[in-house]
């Protein structure tokens, strides 16, 4: 009992880390496009 319990809370932490991971990755790519759109009108 205890171990499977043990691993459902695993589970449900790795899940949550790899969606945390994929909310980072998106919100870094968006502040990526936007800076590329700060640099695109500087060099205007």
């Amino acid at each position: 009992m205890k171990r499977t319990v043990a691993l459902m809370m695993l589970s449900l932490f790795s899940i949550a880390v790899l969606s945390g991971c994929n909310t980072v990755a998106g919100a870094g790519k968006d502040v990526q496009k936007a800076g590329e759109k700060v640099e695109d009108a500087a060099k205007r």
